[in-house]
């Protein structure tokens, strides 16, 4: 794991610790995330029924707040139950479009058991911004993420 990422990964856990409502966790956790280098927008997205409800971001807003099961890159990851990386989101037709800045996505869910809970949903400017330290970051926050949902 590179060292932003271990750090990234102890500050996600003192954020968990620190903050007294899961809201405020969900924030602070985005927050954490969204000062690495590369991650221009962290989003934090609850699946309620068939679908994907915005809890907490840091970065760019998006219009992006309620997503379909199944819709665009999120809903992706919701139908296949597996992290989804986009390298170039301008030739991906699932690409929802949320600014024009953005070049590449990364999508994780936190599942418990066998039930598709949440995701971490984050953006980059640059292309093919993410990689295995990534994932492996993201599935250690998601494990810490579980219990919230």
């Amino acid at each position: 794991m590179k060292p932003e990422h271990a750090v990234a990964l102890q500050h996600t856990v003192e954020a968990l610790l620190g903050a007294e409502s899961a809201g405020e966790r969900l924030a602070a956790v985005c927050r954490v995330l969204q000062a690495l280098p590369h991650y221009t927008g962290v989003y934090i997205y609850a699946l309620e029924g068939d679908m994907l409800v915005l809890k907490a971001f840091h970065g760019r807003a998006t219009g992006h707040t309620r997503i379909p099961s199944g819709k665009g890159i999120c809903g992706a990851s919701v139908l296949t139950r597996a992290p989804v990386t986009v390298v170039d989101v301008g030739s991906d037709p699932r690409y929802l479009a949320c600014n024009l800045e953005t070049k590449s996505e990364i999508v994780f869910p936190i599942i418990r058991g066998e039930t598709y809970l949440a995701q971490i949903d984050v953006d980059s400017d640059d292309r093919a911004a993410f990689g295995a330290e990534d994932e492996d970051l993201l599935a250690e926050v998601a494990k810490l993420l579980a219990p919230l949902f």
